[in-house]
């Protein structure tokens, strides 16, 4: 491997397991990494593990990806705002400790908290921004999609409108192509959530992620997930381009 500091994974497995941290940290840390044209940014890799690992609820492993990503100048603010708009696709039951895990490391390395507030937005207009948001990413079909659907259900497509996309992607911090990325990576690593993330590969593409970039967010988050939810997201992400083409 050609890496400046072997990455915390591997020491963490070094002394117990060196046959599998040396064949596993050839394939995730340097075949994956440098596989061609399936490259990264290595801010843009490190947010997408990130999220994956939310997803997936490899806490342990997030513990250890979040030193490198910061090692490697990932901005705190950014980490942070993966970790908060996570609650929304996972559930504050399963980022709680993610959040704790982040703030303990930034407190280890002497960052003052809380980090800068990122909100742009106020209760009254939550709302209204959101669906701003909603109808960039997903087209003029969901201007009014806050008010509709059937009456016992409809509260929860105000709350996709006003807290989803109102609360969390009108923030500081990431824009809204980092962001459809991240979402991209929590509906894959945490499976089931096929018709969603076919949906958010379609959000994406919308906003500029296109179908191949795509292809390389999950290429380079193959490690962290395993073959079935990778194939399963390559599936997804295919399905939604033809739709795209239709």
């Amino acid at each position: 491997m050609e890496e400046k500091k072997r990455p915390a994974l591997l020491d963490a497995l070094a002394g117990t397991d060196p046959e599998f941290t040396e064949f596993f940290g050839r394939f995730a840390f340097d075949e994956v990494v440098n596989q061609p044209g399936q490259e990264l940014e290595e801010e843009t890799r490190y947010l997408a593990i990130l999220a994956a690992l939310l997803g997936c609820q490899g806490l342990d492993a997030f513990r250890c990806t979040l030193g490198d990503a910061l090692e490697a100048g990932v901005a705190p603010v950014k980490i942070r705002e993966v970790v908060y708009q996570a609650t929304a696709y996972l559930g504050i039951g399963r980022t709680f400790a993610f959040l704790e895990a982040f703030n303990d490391t930034l407190k280890e390395r002497g960052v003052a908290l809380p980090l800068e507030e990122q909100s742009t937005t106020t209760p009254e207009n939550r709302r209204e921004k959101g669906t701003e948001v909603q109808v960039a990413a997903f087209g003029e079909g969901m201007r009014d999609a806050w008010r509709g659907g059937r009456e016992e259900t409809r509260h929860i497509n105000f709350w996709l409108a006003a807290n989803c996309f109102g609360d969390y992607y009108t923030r500081g911090g990431l824009d809204l192509k980092e962001r459809e990325m991240v979402t991209l990576c929590f509906l894959a690593a945490q499976g089931g959530c096929e018709p969603q993330l076919t949906s958010h590969a379609g959000a994406n593409m919308r906003v500029g992620n296109d179908r191949l970039f795509l292809i390389r967010v999950v290429s380079q988050c193959m490690p962290y997930l395993g073959y079935p939810r990778t194939l399963n997201a390559v599936r997804c992400i295919n399905e939604a381009a033809k739709k795209q083409n239709a």
